[in-house]
């Protein structure tokens, strides 16, 4: 458990493409509509185009972010994506996004799958806390639909494809992350995990045709240790940060699976009102989940200065990382 202050979120911003799959068009693959809703919540999601890449979602998730912080792209001096659904294994993403930008800058990807955005975030302000950073741009995006199997009924429904991104800059002291933890259980990497396409396992017809380069996911595992681990390590950020579920102004969980987000709301005693749920349009993003749904909150004015706001992202390695944030 960490603390990590004079850190602050100076602008927002998030994209999704503009072709809604809605559950009666995944029929055909032989999903049940109404089976989606029951079991994720899910009413639809946004799925890109073949020319759109990861770094074209998160270069428009950029620039809103940057014109909402009112600074000039060479303003930032810094970049971290989080993904692992990037454009090629190299360059970075980051580094495709810092070309785009039309800046020169340091640029890297961290790769910790639906954990992206908050290890990249807490990441980025740890440049920021040491002097090293004036304006990081951090960016969550996954284009999840390109290795999503659709011949795989109980996973394919469950993703789609998007960006969220933040400016960040020097705060006052009582800004930033009262408590924070990251953390990972490498054990479970293969309850979620992408088999072909490594060093480990290269990618040929035979792999290709039995479905390796796809996701593989034991859905009703992975379910299991999502709620645990949201409600061990929200429990602990709290008590770190010495305040109670009543203290927090509003809760941003990765969007995953709406029966995950009930449980840890009973669990820990958290208002409903206070939780933001947006799964129902977009799916599971992954790294762009917990950006998407914190831009949605801001944009609507849901976060003022001063208000505790719990961010908490979970999923492949099996990693999360959960953060209480004084905006």
């Amino acid at each position: 458990m960490r603390q990590l202050l004079g850190v602050q979120v100076l602008g927002v911003g998030s994209f999704v493409p503009d072709n809604i799959v809605k559950n009666e068009d995944l029929s055909s693959l032989g999903c049940d509509p109404d089976w989606i809703i029951q079991r994720t919540g899910i009413r639809e999601r946004r799925h890109a185009p073949p020319e759109m890449a990861t770094s074209h979602m998160a270069l428009a998730a950029a620039k809103a972010a940057i014109e909402n912080a009112g600074i000039q792209p060479s303003d930032i001096d810094l970049i971290v994506v989080g993904t692992f659904t990037p454009d090629m294994p190299t360059p970075s993403t980051a580094c495709i996004l810092q070309d785009q930008l039309g800046i020169r800058c340091a640029a890297m990807d961290v790769s910790a799958a639906c954990a992206g955005f908050m290890y990249a975030m807490i990441t980025a302000s740890q440049f920021v806390r040491c002097g090293t950073s004036r304006r990081a741009l951090v960016v969550g995006a996954d284009l999840l639909s390109r290795i999503a199997n659709p011949n795989d009924k109980k996973t394919y429904p469950l993703f789609g494809d998007g960006a969220g991104a933040v400016i960040l800059g020097s705060g006052s002291e009582e800004q930033g992350f009262l408590s924070y933890t990251l953390g990972s259980e490498g054990e479970g990497g293969e309850l979620l995990c992408v088999p072909g396409g490594g060093s480990a396992e290269r990618l040929d017809d035979e792999s290709l045709a039995a479905g390796r380069g796809f996701l593989h996911m034991d859905g009703r595992s992975v379910f299991k240790w999502a709620v645990r681990v949201i409600a061990d390590s929200i429990s602990d950020v709290l008590t770190h940060a010495g305040v109670t579920a009543d203290d927090v102004s509003l809760v941003l969980l990765h969007q995953a699976n709406v029966r995950i987000i009930d449980a840890a709301c009973e669990n820990l005693g958290f208002d409903r009102e206070k939780v933001v749920i947006n799964l129902d349009r977009y799916g599971n993003t992954s790294a762009g989940s917990v950006p998407l749904v914190l831009d949605e909150a801001y944009q609507a004015g849901k976060i003022r200065r001063g208000d505790l706001v719990l961010l908490s992202g979970f999923g492949a390695g099996l990693s999360w990382g959960t953060a209480l944030v004084r905006w």
